[in-house]
């Protein structure tokens, strides 16, 4: 039986940290693959910046030679208004049924499934297993105490919490702000990905 960590993200674009945290999370949680899921274009809640196609092959490259990654196109395929996480992760399961599936996200967003703002809140969480990450200025138990939906699926197996460490706020929107402004954010993606985005003046 394996373990797999889900990673979902715009990835819009991938950057060095998205990729550390995948390796952080990958070893304090003993997971033996991470599957990189960029959203689609499609969903109704995104306003993303670079194409399917231009994020897929950022990923693709940023993941080159790390075994334990892979990227799976999955929700990118899919019609924007049925995306759901809680229909992404019963796709998974049924994909690999004798594996063991954790959802990976921040903190973030566990308070925003707390207050039942995603599609199928109090399903997603009975239903599956989730590995949280800090982030600056949340309490992750708290917010657990405080949400019915959270704190009745704490069993001690849904919620794997990963408090210290982890909160690096270097994110895609600062990259893009930098390559709009002029700015130089070279050392905040792979080398590789730095020369795609250049070559296709992506951000610009």
């Amino acid at each position: 039986m394996a373990k797999i960590g889900i990673y979902g993200s715009s990835f819009d674009p991938i950057t060095n940290v998205h990729l550390w945290t995948a390796s952080t999370v990958a070893h304090r949680c003993r997971l033996d693959r991470v599957i990189f899921l960029p959203c689609s274009s499609k969903r109704p809640d995104k306003s993303l910046h670079a194409s399917d196609e231009h994020r897929w092959n950022m990923i693709q490259l940023a993941i080159d030679g790390n075994d334990k990654f892979v990227a799976d196109d999955y929700e990118m395929k899919q019609a924007g208004w049925e995306i759901a996480t809680y229909l992404t992760l019963k796709h998974y399961k049924e994909a690999f049924p004798d594996d063991d599936i954790y959802f990976i996200m921040g903190a973030d967003l566990l308070l925003d499934i707390g207050e039942g703002k995603w599609k199928k809140s109090e399903e997603l969480i009975q239903e599956n297993k989730f590995i949280v990450m800090a982030r600056d200025g949340i309490n992750m138990l708290a917010a657990i105490s405080k949400s019915p939906i959270l704190r009745n699926a704490d069993d001690g197996q849904t919620f794997h919490l990963i408090d210290k460490g982890l909160a690096m706020e270097i994110s895609s929107t600062y990259i893009r702000d930098e390559f709009q402004r002029g700015g130089e954010p070279r050392y905040l993606v792979p080398d590789n990905c730095y020369a795609y985005m250049c070559q296709h003046k992506l951000y610009r």
